[in-house]
């Protein structure tokens, strides 16, 4: 007996009848290019291990390809669409799980927590915390890496993405120090998670195929310790953590003592962190791992800046 697709919306013929039916056609310039092979939404879903009591936060829903193979496992799913003239077909395509179905309309990068809770929350489901606790997307790739690093940034309660993401992003996700794609972006996500998962997506799975090659990536959250104390970072410390990666990534071909006296940190202050810490001062910051960046943020008080 064959089984059931995961989304029955995961084929090129039911895409082309949804879009037909509202008169709609993809649209380059917000990343649409709906995914028209159901495995890859199958391999999706094996990934994010999805649970009766999870909050999937979901951005780019498009026609609901993959919201309605959310809908079958999660407690509710909150998307947030940028097109508006999607909103009546998510209403349709996702209809048999509507009680389940939040939809905002909006920007991504704009919508916090509160907000998503309230709309999960006005649900009414009995039992579930409305605190979104995934980040599952086919996310649109011109915002793709910012969303993931300000999910993990903002919304503490997720604790776990698995996100469709262009291959470069996916290879800046998951480098590794002095890899020519090791930067500030992979630094700083890692103070947050650890890539646990990821699966190549080719552009023949899309309708219409994009010129760049894909990959879903599973991170989960694994906050990074003070390595004095053992306990996860504060906030405080992971915005100063954060601020001194930045820096020394300013000027990747200077030092790091050059490129972070050149973003405002002193050199009286620097010199002390490096001789703390036995970080050489001529390093390049894509040499230095999570643990050193860490351990030089200890070293550097934040007035260390200016």
């Amino acid at each position: 007996m064959a089984q059931a697709p995961s989304s029955w919306l995961a084929n090129p013929t039911q895409t082309r009848s949804v879009l037909d039916e509202f008169g709609l056609y993809t649209k380059h310039r917000l990343g649409q290019n709906f995914l028209v092979n159901d495995s890859v939404i199958t391999r999706i879903l094996d990934l994010a291990e999805l649970g009766e009591k999870d909050v999937v936060f979901e951005v780019g829903p498009g026609i609901g390809t993959l919201t309605v193979a959310l809908l079958r496992h999660a407690g509710a799913v909150c998307s947030v669409e940028a097109d508006r003239t999607l909103a009546p077909v998510l209403g349709e395509t996702c209809s048999r799980d509507s009680e389940r179905f939040a939809l905002l309309m909006g920007d991504a990068l704009k919508v916090d927590a509160p907000r998503l809770r309230e709309a999960v929350d006005a649900l009414g489901i009995e039992g579930l915390d409305p605190s979104p606790t995934m980040l599952v997307s086919n996310l649109p790739y011109q915002v793709a890496a910012t969303i993931i690093l300000q999910t993990f940034e903002r919304m503490p309660s997720v604790r776990r993405a698995v996100v469709m993401v262009q291959a470069e992003v996916a290879d800046r996700i998951s480098a590794r120090p002095g890899g020519r794609t090791y930067g500030a972006y992979t630094a700083k996500l890692s103070l947050y998670g650890r890539v646990t998962g990821r699966f190549e997506v080719s552009p023949g799975n899309f309708m219409p195929p994009p010129h760049v090659d894909s990959a879903v990536v599973r991170i989960d959250r694994e906050l990074a310790l003070d390595p004095q104390t053992g306990a996860p970072l504060t906030e405080a410390q992971l915005a100063h953590a954060r601020s001194v990666i930045d820096a020394a990534f300013a000027q990747r071909r200077k030092t790091i003592r050059n490129s972070m006296s050149s973003s405002g940190f002193s050199k009286q202050a620097l010199d002390a962190a490096f001789e703390s810490t036995g970080i050489a001062p001529t390093t390049r910051a894509e040499k230095l791992g999570t643990t050193d960046f860490i351990r030089l943020a200890a070293a550097l008080p934040t007035g260390g800046e200016g």
